[in-house]
């Protein structure tokens, strides 16, 4: 099925399909609205065989002229017809959705760890960076205005008194409005879709000193709710006409097959309230406002020159803003760098900011113009221009000493970009710089703690690497290998640090992985039967509110990757798990068709001896 879509110029539209980690142009070459030309832009043959929860989204065009998606750790770069993949170095984040803001910020969401924003502090590209107060303690309640009888993990997750949902579960489709057809107020709001509660939140987002939180504008309240079971919001986004839209899936079972099987906890409960009988159904909602009368002019920039593209990037919509960028960076037309010049430097803020990237993306950066942006008066247009410098640094060799200049700017903001523009530079100067900046700005938290993370992460691979150079080839390169698959998949529930996931909700998510006695028994005939056929209920006498979802339609390589990872990090030592030992646990467990409790494995005698 089509997963993910991007429309670009000249009748193209980049799509990426379910199971597949490849992408693909369509194009409609006469103009009659059907494709009559496709060919690969991006070849990736690996296998992706996760279930449609877990399957990328996103593939959205954000202000630095990347594309980026969820769950492939990569960011794409249009270049002609062809999609230029840049590894990400601690891969990507996220489940369903992804927004962009004004200024760039990537705003991620997770249900299966039933976060509802995260990885927002930093840009991915620099890799993962969180603080554990990001929001607030009245955040995560949510607050449905009807009952919630089909939420995963049954009544651990409701509230006594009404029954209704008790905190983020099904976080996704989030979107920064950006328009300018609502009220101001709502302008750079973040709205987050919560389908199995039958709401949308909407959150405040704040800057202090470069730390960035979230809070519910509104007390136990939301911004949209709906009594109607069938109410299932999954995205949002700013339209060309400058109000809000909301895709409602209008859908009676919001859950994947996975997780409503027969013997799940969800299945009676879907049945009794006839949720299963809603299906081949879908709204789009439309949020307008009294006092502001929508845009009714149709965007026809595909028609228009370029001179007039770059007068859209002066739009208070974001949405004509991006596009015309979009376009402008595309058609790589020089004859309007002039004119993007003349507002790099006059424009208003965003027309500023927009202007830059532009002339980035078109590989038309000049000094003249990067030296002046980096001496704006507005600290939001230095902090652009010091993100555009680490692309121009490989251009100018004069580029990263102005950098340098901006080392004791008065903006947290700018000091900040400018040590993550410094990341991976990998000179001299470079690294005076972060040294300088860590040594002069100690009380800057952002700054200080992304460094700290970024080079405990650095000590924490060298000692992974060692580790894998004591094992067997086969044994390394299946750990290796697991490292990504954990990175993409695992992480949403048990965590970067193998420590499990609280995100202020009533337990954990899913159990610690580090430590874990049945993680590093010498036997791992249990470890292998859960990635083949899934585990629920009570785990050592904890109950958790989602099932181990099955993960046996992956090959002996997949499934011995990522327990060798496991078995291999977070403080764990136990032996590698060959393809071979799979295929023997595969073999003695063909006939099972239910996932496991762990009462049952406990009973099962070891075929396996490590």
């Amino acid at each position: 099925m089509p997963r993910t879509l991007q429309p670009l110029d000249n009748g193209r539209l980049l799509i990426s399909l379910t199971y597949s980690n490849s992408v693909y142009c369509l194009q409609d070459t006469n103009g009659d609205g059907v494709s009559d030309k496709k060919w690969l832009a991006y070849e990736n043959n690996g296998k992706n065989t996760n279930n449609l929860e877990h399957q990328k989204s996103g593939l959205i065009w954000n202000l630095d002229n990347r594309m980026y998606l969820t769950y492939d750790p990569v960011r794409f770069t249009v270049k002609g017809d062809k999609v230029v993949p840049d590894t990400l170095i601690d891969g990507t984040a996220g489940q369903w959705g992804l927004a962009n803001d004004d200024y760039g910020r990537l705003f991620f969401s997770s249900a299966g760890g039933e976060d509802p924003a995260y990885l927002y502090q930093q840009n991915v590209h620099y890799g993962h960076f969180d603080y554990g107060d990001r929001y607030d303690k009245d955040f995560i309640p949510v607050w449905p205005i009807v009952t919630t009888p089909d939420v995963q993990g049954g009544f651990g997750r409701l509230r006594l008194e009404d029954s209704t949902l008790n905190h983020f579960t099904a976080s996704c489709g989030q979107g920064v409005f950006r328009g300018d057809r609502l009220p101001s107020d709502l302008k750079g709001d973040l709205l987050i879709c919560e389908p199995v509660g039958r709401l949308i939140r909407r959150a405040k987002v704040t800057n202090n000193n470069s730390k960035i939180t979230l809070r519910n504008a509104y007390d136990k309240s939301e911004f949209i709710a709906s009594t109607d079971l069938n109410f299932r919001p999954v995205n949002t986004s700013t339209g060309p006409d400058g109000c809000l839209y909301i895709v409602d899936m209008y859908h009676g079972i919001i859950q994947e097959s996975e997780w409503t099987k027969a013997d799940s906890y969800l299945r009676p409960k879907i049945q009794q309230k006839g949720l299963d009988k809603n299906i081949g159904r879908g709204r789009i909602f439309r949020v307008v406002h009294d006092d502001y009368k929508p845009l009714n002019t149709r965007p026809k920039m595909l028609e228009e020159s370029s001179s007039k593209l770059v007068e859209h990037l002066s739009n208070n919509n974001g949405w004509w803003r991006d596009n015309a960028q979009k376009l402008l960076v595309q058609r790589g037309d020089k004859s309007v760098i002039a004119d993007l010049r003349t507002l790099a430097a006059g424009g208003g803020q965003l027309a500023r900011i927009h202007a830059l990237w532009t002339i980035n993306g078109m590989d038309a950066m000049d000094e003249e113009t990067f030296a002046k942006a980096l001496k704006d008066p507005d600290a939001e247009v230095r902090k652009q221009a010091v993100w555009i410098g680490e692309d121009y640094m490989t251009k100018n060799s004069n580029a990263i000493s102005l950098l340098e200049k901006l080392s004791n700017d008065l903006s947290s903001d700018v000091r900040f970009q400018l040590l993550l523009t410094m990341r991976f530079v990998n000179s001299t100067q470079s690294k005076a710089i972060i040294a300088g900046l860590v040594k002069n700005y100690p009380d800057d938290q952002a700054l200080q703690n992304s460094q700290r993370s970024y080079e405990n992460k650095l000590r924490a691979k060298t000692e992974q690497l060692v580790r894998q150079k004591a094992m067997s080839e086969q044994g390394a390169k299946l750990v290796a290998q697991g490292a990504i698959i954990y990175k993409q998949l695992c992480i949403t529930c048990h965590g970067s640090d193998g420590k499990g996931v609280n995100t202020g909700g009533p337990g954990m998510i899913a159990p610690a992985l580090a430590a874990n006695p049945d993680v590093n028994a010498q036997a791992p005939d249990k470890l292998i039967r859960i990635l083949l056929h899934g585990l629920s209920g009570p785990i050592r006498g904890t109950r958790y509110p989602d099932a181990m979802p099955a993960l046996g339609a992956n090959d002996n390589n997949y499934i011995a990757s990522v327990l060798g990872y496991v078995r291999n990090d977070f403080g764990n030592k136990a032996p590698i798990i060959l393809p071979d030992d799979v295929q023997k646990i595969r073999d003695a467990s063909k006939e099972r068709t239910k996932t496991y409790t762990m009462d049952e494995l406990d009973g099962i005698r070891s075929i396996l001896r490590k």
